[in-house]
């Protein structure tokens, strides 16, 4: 496996445990993809590579700015992506973002079915406490929005498995 593969898998797992604990990705998670893709491009083309890394990087900030500036996403969702563009390159980026919205669409229609699932069943059952409670409570408890860290990681891992 070659150091754009790991560096795509250790840094797309850190982010999606951290999107799924907290709804919340840490700078530091993509300034790490950043510094990754712009090391491997680097080396694996010289200066030229700084280059692809940075019009990767700004390719993948923009594909998500008008969602974040919609109120659709959040900031730590288009640094990621801007991290990954670093490590992929423009071209690759592009095929990692649509795979990123096949993904996403299929998580959100997901998130869906459960969320009228849970109103239906009218109650949730916390874990290690015997209290119920009710579906707009626990919403508000952890926010109406669905992490998008693991769509990122899946349509970034896809992209690159499926590169040649």
């Amino acid at each position: 496996m070659s150091a754009q593969i790991w560096i795509a898998l250790l840094v797309g797992a850190a982010a999606m445990i951290d999107d799924l604990a907290r709804r919340h990705i840490a700078n530091w998670i993509p300034v790490a993809a950043l510094a990754g893709g712009f090391g491997w491009q680097i080396g694996r083309t010289g200066w030229n590579g700084s280059l692809t890394a940075l019009m990767g990087a700004v390719v993948g900030f923009s594909v998500f700015l008008i969602f974040y500036l919609l109120g659709g996403m959040g900031g730590g969702d288009v640094k990621l992506m801007a991290g990954f563009g670093a490590l992929l390159g423009a071209r690759l980026l592009l095929q990692a973002a649509l795979w990123t919205a096949m993904i996403g669409g299929v998580i959100a229609v997901g998130a869906l079915v459960w969320k009228a699932f849970r109103k239906r069943i009218g109650g949730v059952k916390t874990a290690g406490l015997d209290a119920s409670l009710d579906v707009d409570a626990e919403q508000k408890l952890r926010g109406d929005s669905i992490p998008y860290a693991p769509a990122i990681t899946l349509g970034v891992w896809m992209s690159l498995l499926l590169k040649n």
